[in-house]
């Protein structure tokens, strides 16, 4: 370069000094201001479609609903595939995009579901309400509270709720609030058929009557000289008394509805889904964070807005928290910062101790300097702190020292020599500023497939890249503006040049280096020989797609048979909290019956609403107490609850996925699909690390079929509709109009006494008013038997699918059962005749899209990669020495994780990528001093020793820097196999630099150069 940054810092010191203030204010500043966050922002690209035609039977929802909405949506662009569940009557349909659509893109396509559906809406059969679209899929309930009464009816308790919901909307940042778990008023009017035949009474004229006095209508306006005044009439319904005491002409005599039918209000019959906290009926308020809002600043605002209002609440109403991500965040926050300061003590310790203490203090002095800067990038990109980008400050960190060490010891190297010191602090820019450029872009490129993945989890993960990319840029510049300017101020002249102990090291290096380049060949055998053997052992590294969180929460799904009631369920959770209550381990719990949990941490895997599901969300002491839950809870609900499908597990980390091990069964044929979905049960079961083995749709149930003889009918002047309306006004009960209480709206309910809804027998005799006031049985014109049916049917992509389900034993990993059920799977699938088929789902098929997308950006990684090392280093011959270098890390990588017992998963697979970027800038830094020597007019063996002695300090200096300030991080969950991967994969790479690339580089140009004998090697 002819422009020397490094000269021109030093010859405008008082503006690099201000500069220098002015970063590291900015990251003061900046780092006040950046977001926490537990995860990484990622979209849900999920849309649900939702309909509903109440009345129709599960097949003619399916056909007639299910069928055109999906034929439909199929033409929504970037459509990955769908997914659609069907009950009789209602069908929910979620959209799934393609992992490479961006986020840009996501608004645009859910609008243009929306216009597509809308488009279509009248060719759906009449009586189809919807269809409705939720394309808020993935907001993310950080803190939720529960509140309990004690002496409070629940619709009390509801108002206060109601109340406190509508002061946390004032509180800054948040963006919504669910209610939990409210029960609904009704106001039942409960009546006998028979009683209401035998006075007369006609049953829709009496519905009629009720709507029209609680109808609201305008009575119109008078216009006076002075005014204008509204007309009212009055008669509205204002209490279940008001209804209570309409009267109705009855043969020429006024009747009560009380004297005819029970008037109560109660709640919805059967239960909306319920929330419970600590196993006591509660009512939850969820709060959702604005995008780009504190979580740490929010959690501290409701923790104050809810004190005050329980200041205000009576007692015996008690607020209880549930979920507190603030707390979750400000915990892993301040150990990643904990990591962060030790990584930075460990390469300050390593810094002083190799290079002293006034070589150190330059080190100690840049990493502050960088990581100021980054702040302040940071806040301006808007990325946010937290679990990926703390892992990646303290990555960036172990690559940031480099360029400042390189510098450093290179000036320290021309102090020795006698150079003056401005001289000596541009020598290293002068030497090495483009080689430490082209190795930073190298390293970068090393990050590229993690920040252009098409997919989500690299979109969780794209933080890593930006993080890591800034670091390494600033670093550079840091290293060749900042740090010349600091050796200035603080680096001497060394009285002596070396140590005992260093040269000692260095001697024993050289005489290792000598005897490897004289056994060039054998060298490079055995170097081979290494790189086989890992390739060889690579099998017997576990495969992980993302591990579970280290949270202390523990999930506890109960799937109840698909006919169960929603009181059944309740049952069952009533059940497990009396197993919870007084658990040492436990610290709280919440139970959600008929429902799943609310999205209360962004990679959870979302359950639809279904009467027969329940999940419990457990928060144990810590994670050594979920542990010991995990296994007690498996043991008592397999003891306790045979009949209940449970699912204990974790938290995940990464895009949510369900069950880890899953095949789905497809086929037009329902019947057919669930005999290949029972032999693929089979299958499954054999393997030992499979649990649970399950289906998300396999049992029939039963359903009473109701036969009218039309003939008959008509003959007593009756009709299919009016038969269906009276059934279901006495069986389930019809709204006929609504009361208007303060905010809410109470239904009005209509349906019969007990005794006439809940028996078959008696619904057989009920009685069917006919003209002339007469009423018959239904058992006259019409035959009840029982039937079969399925209560819910997945279908994917308009094929109806059966997924088989399991889950793994503790310490078996799901990529290890899958694989060792391969064969067994295929043999299955080979009998099988199109359209049928098998396909992989779970963890498994996640982790092969995420790597998928991974791969198609290794091209691009590898282009950026050939041209800068081409520029930097034009020549093929020494460009292909330099890629030979770069895969040897796999024998470090293989070696550690098989020592550490740390699977090889999607973050372990960035950790390698990137590790090719830090071998092969070492390697052409190294290339590029032995170039240097060439040019002083050593031959090619000489030439090779020197330089990979000269840069051996500076070299190994990094790699230890990197290995040790990895400690912090590695025994972590998440952070810890990318951490061992590196560690050990650099660690041996630097090595192998050291010493193979020599030998490499003196094996080709010696020979060709043949005509040159080169001299006896000098050894130390």
């Amino acid at each position: 370069m002819r422009l020397n940054l490094s000269t021109w810092a030093l010859n405008h010191r008082s503006l690099v000094i201000y500069l220098m203030l002015v970063a590291v204010a900015a990251g003061v500043f900046s780092y006040n201001r950046l977001g926490r966050a537990e995860d990484p922002t990622f979209v849900i690209k999920t849309m649900l479609v939702h309909a509903a035609w109440p009345g129709a039977t599960i097949e003619e929802t399916q056909k007639q609903v299910t069928e055109r909405l999906e034929r439909k949506l199929q033409e929504t662009p970037e459509l990955d595939f769908l997914r659609s569940f069907t009950r009789a009557g209602v069908t929910t349909i979620f959209v799934n995009l393609k992992g490479s659509t961006t986020a840009q893109q996501v608004p645009t396509i859910w609008q243009h579901v929306r216009n597509s559906i809308r488009d279509i809406r009248g060719t759906l059969p009449a009586g189809v309400i919807g269809p409705g679209f939720n394309d808020q899929f993935g907001d993310t309930f950080g803190i939720i509270y529960g509140f309990t009464s004690d002496g409070f009816s629940f619709r009390e308790l509801r108002d206060y709720v109601e109340e406190i919901r509508s002061k946390l909307l004032h509180v800054p940042d948040v963006s919504k609030i669910e209610i939990l778990g409210a029960q609904d008023e009704k106001i039942f009017i409960e009546f006998s058929i028979k009683e209401l035949a035998a006075l007369g009474l006609d049953r829709v004229a009496l519905i009629n009557a009720l709507q029209t006095q609680n109808i609201v209508r305008p009575g119109g306006t008078i216009q006076t000289g002075d005014e204008t005044l509204s007309l009212r009439t009055t008669g509205t319904f204002e209490t279940e008394n008001d209804i209570a005491n309409v009267n109705f002409s009855v043969s020429g005599r006024m009747v009560r509805l009380s004297d005819i039918a029970t008037v109560r209000r109660g709640f919805s019959d059967p239960p909306q889904p319920t929330f419970r906290v600590n196993g006591a009926p509660a009512i939850g308020l969820a709060i959702a964070m604005k995008e780009g809002g504190d979580i740490l600043a929010l959690g501290k605002n409701v923790t104050r807005a809810i004190a005050e209002a329980k200041a205000e609440l009576p007692i015996g109403i008690e607020p209880h928290l549930v979920a507190d991500q603030a707390v979750t965040v400000e915990t892993a926050i301040s150990e990643f910062m904990t990591s962060l300061w030790q990584a930075i003590a460990i390469i300050l310790v390593v810094s002083f101790i190799s290079l002293g203490v006034r070589p150190g203090l330059i080190i100690a002095l840049s990493i502050p300097l960088t990581l100021a800067i980054v702040f302040a990038i940071m806040d301006l990109a808007n990325i946010d702190m937290q679990r990926i980008s703390l892992g990646a400050l303290i990555i960036a960190l172990a690559l940031l020292v480099d360029d400042a060490m390189t510098t450093t010891d290179a000036t320290l190297t021309r102090l020795a020599a006698g150079d003056a010191p401005q001289v000596a602090a541009s020598f290293a820019f002068k030497t090495y500023a483009v080689a430490m450029l082209a190795g930073t872009l190298v390293t970068m490129a090393g990050f590229v497939p993690v920040g252009f993945a098409a997919s989500s989890a690299g979109e969780y993960t794209f933080s890593l890249f930006a993080v890591v990319s800034i670091a390494l840029i600033v670093s550079w510049f840091v290293a060749v503006v900042f740090a010349p300017l600091l050796g200035i101020f603080i680096l001497k002249p060394p009285k002596t040049e070396k140590g005992a102990e260093p040269g000692r090291i260095m001697s024993t290096f050289r005489k290792l280096l000598d005897g490897a380049v004289q056994r060039k060949w054998l060298t490079i055998a055995a170097t081979l020989t290494l790189f086989a053997g890992a390739v060889l052992a690579m099998p017997l590294i576990p495969n992980q797609f993302f591990p579970a969180s280290d949270r202390p929460e523990l999930l506890v799904d109960l799937r109840l048979p698909q006919n169960a009631s929603i009181d059944a369920t309740s049952r069952v959770v009533a059940h497990v909290d009396q197993l919870l209550k007084n658990d040492p381990d436990v610290e709280r719990w919440s139970a959600y019956a008929g429902r799943g949990a609310i999205r209360f941490y962004l990679p959870l895997d979302v359950q639809l609403p279904n009467d027969f599901f329940a999940q419990t969300v457990i928060v144990a002491k810590n994670v050594e107490a979920r542990d010991r839950l995990h296994a007690k809870l498996e043991k008592t609900l397999a003891e306790e609850l045979p009949s209940v499908v449970g699912r204990i597990y974790p938290l995940e980390l990464g895009p949510p996925v369900g069950w880890p091990i899953q095949y789905r069964v497809s086929g037009p044929d329902v019947a057919k699909v669930r005999d290949i979905a029972f032999q693929l049960a089979a299958v499954i079961s054999q393997s030992p690390d499979a649990v649970n083995v399950n289906f998300d749709w396999m049992e029939p149930t039963r359903e009473v079929r109701i036969a009218i003889d039309q003939d008959e009918a008509r003959q007593l002047g009756l009709s299919s509709d009016a038969i269906a309306q009276l059934l279901h006004t006495v069986v389930s009960g019809t709204p006929i109009t609504q009361v208007r209480d303060d905010i809410y709206l109470v239904d009005v309910v209509a349906r019969a006494v007990d005794e006439q809804r809940v028996s078959l027998a008696t619904l057989r005799n009920i009685q069917v008013p006919v003209a002339n006031g007469r009423t018959v049985p239904l058992s006259q014109f019409a035959t009840f038997e029982y039937t079969q049916d399925f209560p819910g049917i997945w279908r994917r992509d308009r094929v109806p699918t059966l997924t088989v389900q399991a889950g793994v034993k503790s310490g078996a990993l799901p990529e290890s059962v899958v694989k060792a059920l391969a064969e067994n799977v295929a043999s299955l699938q080979s009998k099988l005749t199109p359209p049928y088929r098998i396909a992989t789902g779970g963890t498994v098929e996640e982790s092969q899209k995420s790597q998928a997308s991974v791969v198609a950006v290794v091209p691009l990684m590898l282009l950026i990669m050939l041209t800068v090392l081409m520029v930097e280093l034009q020549s093929f011959q020494r460009l292909a020495i330099v890629l030979s270098i770069a895969p040897l890390g796999l024998i470090g990588v293989v070696v550690a994780l098989l020592v550490s017992g740390r699977p090889l998963g999607f973050v372990a697979i960035l950790g390698i990528l990137a590790l090719l970027g830090m071998i092969t800038k070492n390697a052409v830094i190294l290339i590029g001093q032995i170039e240097s020597e060439r040019a002083q007019g050593k031959n090619v063996r000489q030439a090779a020793i020197d330089a990979s002695t000269t840069r051996f300090r500076p070299i190994m200096l990094t790699a230890v820097s990197t290995v040790l300030g990895m400690i912090p991080i590695a025994p972590t969950v998440f952070w810890g196999p990318m951490a061992f991967a590196i560690m050990g994969g650099l660690l041996v790479a630097t090595i192998l630099t050291l010493v193979l690339l020599p030998t490499l580089y003196v094996a080709w140009f010696e020979w060709a150069e043949k005509g040159v004998k080169a001299p006896e090697p000098v050894s130390g």
